[in-house]
This record gives C-alpha cells, sequence and structure tokens, in this order.
C-alpha cells in the first residue's frame, strides 16, 4: 500500500475534504434536481393530458392505462395533435404570434441597442442611475403597467388629448384594440430584457480596439460597424431569445390591448382550458409552442457552439 493510501487511511473524516472533493458535483446536482421537480415533473404531467382523451368528468380526461381482463391496455389519443393541423384556427394563432413576436424582437433592439451602448459607455454614478431607471419598472406589478397603457392609448387618453390641444388631430386616434397597441405593451414590457444583457456585453467590450481603429483613419460609424456590432452579437442574441420567447406565449398584453383579430397562442390556450374545459386539446398545444421554441433555441445553440469551436 503506498504511503498516500496509508494516510488517507488514518487521517480523520473532515467536511472540508469531503465537499472539496465532491464539492462540484453537488453544486451541479441541486440546480439538476431542481429542474427535474419542477420543470420535468410538469412537463410529463402535460405530455400526459396532451395524448388522452376528452371526458365529461373530474378531472376532464381519461386515464391512459386500464385493465381489461388481467391485461394492462395504454391508449395514447394523437388526434388532438393532429386536430391542431387540420383547424385553421391554431395555424393562424401561430403564425400570429411568431410575427408578432419577432417584429416586437426587432423593436426592441432597435431601442434597447442605443440604451445598453449609452448605459455601458457611462461611468460611475451616472451609470448605476441609469441601470436603476432600466430596472425601475420591475418595482411595479405587471398588470399595473399594462394598465396604465390603456390610459395612455384610449381615445381620451393622455396621447390623443396632448395631441387634440395642440391642435395636431381634430378627432381622437384609434390606438386601441389594435395590433399597434399590442406591439407597444409588448416591446415596453419586455425592453429590459434586451438591455440588460446587450449593456453586460458591451461593458466588456475591449476600448482599445475603438481606439485602434480610430488612430487608424476609421469613420465612428465604419468602427461601430466592423467591430462594436460584430463583438456584441452574443448579447444581441442573448437579449433577443430573452424577448422573443416569452412574447409568443404571452397573454396579458393581447387581451387588454389587442383587439379580437389579435388571436395569439396564449389566448387560445386559456380558453381552451377554461371555457371549453379541453385538456387534452390544451395541452396538446401547449406541447406543440414548446417543440416551437424549443427546437430553433437548440439549432441556434449549437450554431453559436460550433462558430465558437471554430
Amino acid at each position: 500500500m503506498s504511503e498516500t493510501a496509508q494516510q488517507d487511511r488514518v487521517r480523520p473524516w473532515r467536511f472540508a475534504d469531503w465537499f472539496v472533493r465532491h464539492g462540484r458535483m453537488l453544486v451541479i446536482g441541486l440546480p439538476m434536481l431542481w429542474l427535474m421537480i419542477f420543470f420535468l415533473a410538469p412537463f410529463f404531467v402535460v405530455f400526459k393530458i396532451s395524448v388522452s382523451e376528452l371526458a365529461i368528468a373530474r378531472p376532464p380526461y381519461l386515464p391512459l392505462t386500464s385493465w381489461e381482463d388481467g391485461k394492462l391496455i395504454l391508449t395514447l389519443n394523437l388526434g388532438n395533435f393532429q386536430y391542431l393541423i387540420e383547424d385553421s384556427l391554431y395555424v393562424s394563432s401561430y403564425l400570429t404570434s411568431i410575427r408578432i413576436a419577432f417584429f416586437s424582437t426587432i423593436f426592441a433592439l432597435l431601442l434597447g441597442y442605443p440604451m445598453a451602448y449609452v448605459i455601458a459607455r457611462s461611468t460611475g454614478h451616472r451609470r448605476n442611475i441609469l441601470l436603476m431607471l432600466v430596472m425601475l419598472p420591475f418595482w411595479t406589478s405587471f398588470l399595473l403597467r399594462v394598465y396604465a397603457w390603456i390610459g395612455i392609448l384610449k381615445a381620451n387618453g393622455v396621447i390623443n388629448n396632448f395631441l387634440m390641444w395642440t391642435g395636431v388631430i381634430d378627432s381622437p386616434i384609434v390606438m386601441m384594440q389594435t395590433d399597434f397597441a399590442t406591439y407597444v405593451g409588448i416591446v415596453y414590457t419586455y425592453l429590459p430584457f434586451m438591455i440588460l444583457p446587450l449593456y453586460a456585453n458591451l461593458a466588456k467590450l475591449d476600448t482599445t480596439l475603438l481606439e485602434a481603429s480610430s488612430d487608424l483613419g476609421a469613420r465612428p460609424l465604419t468602427t461601430f460597424l466592423t467591430i462594436t456590432l460584430p463583438l456584441s452579437i452574443p448579447g444581441i442574441v442573448a437579449g433577443s431569445m430573452l424577448v422573443f420567447i416569452p412574447a409568443i406565449g404571452e397573454f396579458v398584453v393581447p387581451t387588454l390591448l389587442g383587439g379580437p383579430d389579435t388571436l395569439m397562442i396564449g389566448r387560445v390556450l386559456w380558453s381552451e382550458f377554461f371555457n371549453n374545459r379541453d385538456w387534452p386539446v390544451a395541452s396538446a398545444v401547449a406541447m406543440a409552442m414548446l417543440v416551437l421554441l424549443v427546437l430553433p433555441v437548440m439549432w441556434l445553440r449549437r450554431a453559436q457552439s460550433q462558430q465558437e469551436a471554430g
């Protein structure tokens, strides 16, 4: 037996030594356990309901397994997913959700990038104040912030009253119950999620590269397009994902600000669960939306990993 092994046998057990050896596994294992309990378990419950049959009972769906003549019978109803493809309502709501989420992400990027750039180039006390102003909306209720936009955009709201008082318009502009109001609400709600990742990326940007570009005679716009913008792509991707993914399933904003034609998948999901009480179809809608979001994200992450490795 080696001298090291003999020392290990003689040395008393200490928690510090055990943590040094197994601390990494413990740190990784706790979040994984949390995800398994609070993500995978509900995921499998929703998947189970999505392949079940509708029933007038509590809960409003049939079990997947049953016993007949001593045999265990498993019944999977894939007709719920087929129904989503055949009914144009669900296809249209998915396309509308993707369209609104996509353009909302573009608008949030156009607004958030200059704000993040200014914050990243600020120094000391001013930067802290600007960051606090970005995070200040999180201190109030999400629902109250959306309701505030109703008072701003309605016919006798702040904008129309101001424009009529200044004589710019003679009659109120219709802004409520439109796609415009939906875009405004979503962009306003998720704009901090675009600004913060961009700020974190731009704050780490090596300013010596910008100075070198200026010394070599490049104009500010050329420096931005050739250095700043390419190096900030990871922040753009992170911010866009944080805006696009929740915007697809948004329910509160299109319900309060959007019109009857603004049929996003979140409203359809709520209607199937609570109005129609068709839990199997509603669960199938949720599973299809999850696949719709997860597959592009996985593809994007794989492409980023290959780019970084290259």
